[in-house]
């Protein structure tokens, strides 16, 4: 097998250049454009990690991670790392070699979870449902008697195929069966409700680089005591930090040093007990996007997010485009739509890009090239970012002979926020 390609810069003294990128609006299903106060957070002085207004800091971000997620679960914190990380650090550190798991797949981020619970030496079963739809708790139910999992996974919302699966009901069906549950909600925190209490959900894992309006590279969690016990049980410190009277945990190691969930909880701990340096700046921004989402009030939060959703789609039908999948259960910050049959969809996305400054995405597998992916979330989830995006979609389109009447779009998505 060969090595992949890496083009050479074509011009060698470009890496000395100041960082000035073009302004771009991100319209796509993330990253978006971070709030202006996460960047000026994220500017702040550097502290030491067991510096006293640091550890604070630390604790004020759990107190409003755990108002975001609306649970009491002590063990909810911060993991350093993109999103994907946090997926990997809670699957290696609860999965024993061998263990069941039963991951609810529909949709390229599905496939994912499948991937990384067979990394982590599961015996894993994956039921599927047609992208474009959801699973009713039926379905998961059949699976839970038929193959009596420890740990059921799967996404909140999948921006592959941009649907949001219903969760209310799920945690406590897994636990009849006696099962945790696992969600990743990347795609879709923040911009539509997650009551982790109330849904009975064991871990739910996140980024910062969609709805709550940062960048990539901090991944709040929560664990239920539940989760967190299952873990902790497999806590074992590693040399050099070891005191007299010390005993393992009952449970085999976990296989990675840097992703030992057991290990972290002793850090975050009142113990502080060293593991790892942490990434200062993107706490300092994981704090602040939590801090400015709870400020704004949650509820204020999805109905802004709602709102946007609502305006996107009157916005892409007003100019004879069709939304993919089932409307009825689509996450409010992305919507798929068809790209037109005779229409070129990348030259669409470029000639936004380049001539408009505005990026929308593309999609996986089988939807790639049928479907464009048009996110308004965090603080891009604003009317006129959406007017602007699809004002420049409309005169794109015109140019390329799409047939629909002029203004229909912008005007459609302008009276959907005005109702």
């Amino acid at each position: 097998m060969m090595l992949p390609k890496l083009t050479p810069l074509a011009d060698a003294n470009s890496a000395f250049n100041e960082l000035n990128p073009a302004p771009r609006l991100l319209m796509g299903p993330g990253p978006i454009n971070a709030d202006p106060r996460v960047l000026k957070a994220m500017s702040t002085q550097l502290l030491g990690q067991f510096d006293p207004q640091f550890r604070l800091m630390m604790r004020e971000t759990m107190a409003l991670y755990r108002a975001f997620f609306q649970t009491k679960n002590d063990w909810t914190l911060v993991l350093d790392g993109t999103a994907r990380s946090a997926i990997e650090m809670v699957m290696m550190s609860v999965i024993e070699k061998g263990d069941k798991v039963l991951v609810c797949s529909f949709g390229r981020f599905g496939q994912l979870l499948d991937e990384i619970a067979q990394r982590c030496g599961a015996d894993v079963r994956v039921i599927h449902t047609d992208w474009g739809t959801v699973f009713d708790l039926a379905q998961i139910e059949a699976a839970l008697k038929d193959f009596s999992p420890q740990l059921v996974a799967t996404c909140q919302g999948d921006t592959s195929t941009t649907m949001l699966q219903p969760l209310a009901g799920l945690g406590e069906l897994c636990h009849r069966y006696g099962a945790m549950l696992q969600v990743d909600a990347t795609a879709s925190c923040g911009g539509t409700p997650l009551p982790v209490d109330a849904w009975q959900i064991d871990a739910v894992t996140a980024g910062l680089q969609k709805c709550l309006a940062g960048p990539s590279g901090a991944a709040p969690v929560t664990l239920s005591s539940i989760m967190a016990e299952a873990i902790y049980k497999r806590r074992h410190i590693e040399d050099g930090l070891q005191t007299a009277g010390y005993v393992p945990g009952s449970g085999s190691r976990i296989a990675s040093n840097y992703m030992d969930v057991a290990m972290i909880m002793d850090y975050w701990s009142d113990a502080g007990l060293n593991h790892h340096t942490e990434a200062t700046t993107m706490l300092y921004g994981a704090r602040e996007c939590a801090r400015i989402f709870v400020q704004e009030g949650l509820q204020n939060v999805y109905a802004r997010h709602a709102a946007a959703s609502k305006a996107v789609v009157a916005g892409v039908q007003g100019m004879n485009l069709r939304v993919y999948g089932e409307v009825a259960n689509k996450m409010p910050n992305v919507t798929g739509v068809y790209i037109p049959e005779g229409i070129n969809g990348e030259k669409v996305r470029s000639a936004l890009l380049n001539d408009f400054n505005i990026e929308i995405g593309t999609s996986f597998g089988p939807l790639h090239g049928k479907v464009w992916r048009i996110g308004a979330m965090g603080y891009n989830a604003r009317q006129d970012a959406v007017l602007q995006t699809l004002s420049a979609l409309e005169i794109v389109l015109a140019a390329e002979g799409h047939k629909f009447t002029r203004g229909a779009g912008v005007d459609a998505a302008y009276e959907a926020y005005k109702n």
